[in-house]
């Protein structure tokens, strides 16, 4: 069962993001020679009447693609001018290359949106919900109720932010402040391979259409807040590459939290589809934001940047990417064997 939840929701994010393109490319009149979940090897093809496009399933379900006619700035005789992408208005290539990110971000608040009305809605804000008795927090003073602020002197205003300070400091003092001014020095305690700081957040929940819609866009730029930190930490060096997932993290998360039961496949769905848009989002090569870095560059000077120069950058960063992502699989193999 681990692997088929795996595949539907990899399926179901990289169809969302894809689907965003395709529609927006067909919209437009953009000549779409296939539309293909999946990488590798093909495994079947479908047409449909009067269309142009090939419907393909592929074996690996890591990624999926539309190709579009000009869209790697190649000239196709069989396809007319006007048809193909790089011939197409500005704001025609710029809104079919960003609604892929778009519609992973909107599935994403949809998902959350639900996840809020069946498992109710607990507060955004670090809120201390609990503190353990003779624990290293109760003994620094921590209370329940305290609203946290500040954390090692930076400000924190989500619960998101709050716990990944938390994981990035974990085994080390910590020190808070309070919304009242108060500042805490904790300490943890080891147990084992573990550290207890003798806190939990607070864990009460509202429930209804109205809170479910608030939770849904709290915590989805909650997140986002929390990956454009993340990918801040990597660039500085104070997350390193093993903090990173691939296809067999996602695949062991999948199975953890399948057993946690189907919300969480939700909830994970959901997370998963803020990440492709995300990291979509970002300028780099071979991504979409890479190509939307062009397209604006080429607003501002007024014409196209060189079209084989721009080729050779995005293979550059494809190549890249694959090597990141073996490198990232590596090390989810080695977290796997032990």
């Amino acid at each position: 069962m681990t692997l088929i939840y795996f595949i539907l929701i990899l399926g179901v994010t990289i169809f969302i993001h894809e689907f965003g393109h395709f529609l927006f490319a067909k919209k437009a009149k953009i000549h779409c020679y296939e539309f293909s979940l999946g990488m590798g090897p093909r495994i079947f093809k479908f047409n449909r009447k009067n269309d142009e496009t090939d419907y393909c399933l592929r074996l690996f379900p890591i990624g999926g693609y539309v190709s579009m006619a000009g869209e790697q700035i190649e000239v196709d005789d069989k396809v007319p001018k006007e048809n193909q992408m790089l011939n197409k208005p500005w704001h025609s290539r710029f809104l079919t290359i960003v609604a892929g990110v778009m519609f992973n971000f909107i599935f994403a608040i949809l998902l959350l949106f639900i996840v809020g009305l069946i498992n109710g809605v607990s507060t955004n804000k670090p809120i201390i919900g609990q503190v353990v008795e003779n624990s290293p927090a109760y003994e620094a003073g921590l209370q329940k109720g305290d609203l946290i602020t500040e954390i090692n002197g930076k400000k924190v205003g989500s619960i998101d932010h709050f716990l990944l300070e938390m994981q990035v400091n974990t085994g080390d003092e910590i020190s808070l402040v309070t919304d009242k001014g108060k500042k805490i020095q904790i300490t943890p305690s080891k147990e084992e391979e573990s550290y207890t700081y003798g806190f939990a957040m607070d864990a009460s929940k509202e429930y209804g259409v109205v809170a479910s819609i608030k939770y849904a866009f709290t915590k989805f730029f909650g997140l986002i807040g929390q990956m454009a930190l993340i990918i801040g930490y990597l660039i500085t060096g104070t997350l390193s590459l093993n903090n990173l997932a691939g296809p067999v993290g996602i695949y062991s998360i999948v199975g953890e939290s399948a057993q946690a039961g189907f919300v969480n496949l939700i909830y994970l769905t959901a997370l998963l589809s803020i990440n492709v848009g995300f990291l979509n989002f970002l300028p780099i090569p071979a991504f979409d934001g890479g190509r939307l870095l062009f397209l604006i560059i080429e607003k501002i000077k007024g014409s196209p940047v060189n079209p084989k120069v721009e080729n050779i950058i995005h293979s550059i960063g494809f190549i890249l990417l694959m090597i990141l992502m073996i490198a990232v699989t590596y090390n989810d193999i080695i977290r796997l064997i032990k």
